[in-house]
């Protein structure tokens, strides 16, 4: 039995893509300040080279690249997800203020303790940890977010109203920086940058969790997203409860951004552009067809801005958030000319 056409190009894109994910999660664990060369890298994985390899690559680089992996997946996944709910090209995974409220968990985790000092409620930030404290606040936004979309049946209204709520925690964290001391503010600063090395075991295994299950919900909703993509009326029209399905691919969105964003810091552009070089790449809207390929393309990205990010001849790693700037920014710019029919 012979595939469809599409179906086949569809096919041969996934296994190029799986095969260069691959590639580039060896070549991740391999680079860094201090190369290690692939034969030596499969000696200390076996037990035969030097523990000081073995550690360096179990305990930091291998942790690091499947973290790189798993975000990229999360990132890409939700960035789709939010592109088709609202309609809207330049839509990304922190439009509903998730990354936001992760973003002031750790401000007042890292500046508040600053500012109060050793009172009550510094002590109780002080035993929270980064990531505790961005999940904490992520979880807050989108319980707000949540039960907004349930009594707002305008997706245009819960995106404005999404924005808004952003704008307002970043006043907020703005507010923390204005009064904060040089150390904390420092801190703060450089956990905006990103960076997947500080992903304990334990957050890694939870990480791994999240993106399974976030991905299948989302694999589970691509006859919702195919709907959705002609307009809510259509979708209501073929009989789809759209308030019930929007609010779940609102939670799937919000709990992979929400994830990653606590453990390894907001990184953007990855879900904003990725899913529209998935569409350039296979010509096709079809969320059977799009959904597969944008996951293993955001994997693809994130570890190639990864490897970018540790290339020997830097004294440590660079931030990740610059690398996907870097990357993203001239994709966004090709999205709006061409939008604009400028190219």
């Amino acid at each position: 039995m012979h595939l469809p056409q599409r179906n086949r190009k569809v096919a041969a894109f996934s296994v190029a893509l799986a095969a260069l994910m691959l590639l580039l999660l060896v070549a991740d664990v391999l680079v860094g300040s201090e190369p290690i060369p692939l034969s030596t890298a499969w000696r200390a994985l076996l037990g035969a080279e030097p523990s000081h390899f073995s550690h360096i690559i179990l305990s930091y680089r291998l942790p690091k690249a499947a973290v790189a992996l798993l975000v990229g997946v999360s990132l890409s996944v939700s960035g789709l997800q939010m592109q088709t709910m609202f309609r809207n090209p330049l839509a990304d995974p922190y439009i509903l203020g998730v990354s936001a409220g992760a973003g002031l968990g750790v401000a007042l985790l890292v500046m508040g303790r600053s500012i109060w000092g050793a009172t009550a409620v510094g002590a109780l930030l002080a035993s929270m940890g980064y990531a505790v404290a961005a999940c904490a606040g992520a979880a807050v936004v989108m319980l707000i977010m949540l039960a907004i979309s349930m009594r707002v049946r305008d997706i245009m209204a819960v995106l404005i109203l999404g924005v808004m709520i952003g704008s307002a925690t970043a006043a907020l964290i703005g507010v923390l920086q204005y009064f904060s001391r040089e150390a904390a503010l420092k801190s703060y600063v450089l956990w905006t940058m990103g960076g997947l090395g500080n992903v304990t075991s334990a957050q890694l295994a939870v990480l791994l969790a999240v993106t399974l299950v976030g991905s299948a919900l989302a694999l589970l909703s691509v006859k919702t997203l195919n709907a959705l993509m002609l307009g809510e009326h259509y979708a209501r029209s073929i009989g789809y409860s759209v308030g019930k399905r929007r609010l779940l691919i609102m939670l799937t969105a919000t709990m992979l951004t929400g994830t990653a964003t606590a453990f390894c810091g907001p990184i953007g552009f990855i879900g904003v552009a990725t899913p529209h070089v998935a569409r350039m790449l296979i010509r096709e809207a079809d969320h059977r067809y799009l959904l597969p390929v944008t996951m293993l393309l955001g994997a693809v990205v994130m570890l190639l801005c990864d490897i970018i990010s540790s290339l020997p001849g830097y004294e440590t790693s660079l931030p990740i958030n610059t690398v996907t700037a870097l990357l993203g920014i001239p994709i966004v710019i090709l999205v709006i000319m061409r939008n604009q029919k400028v190219v």
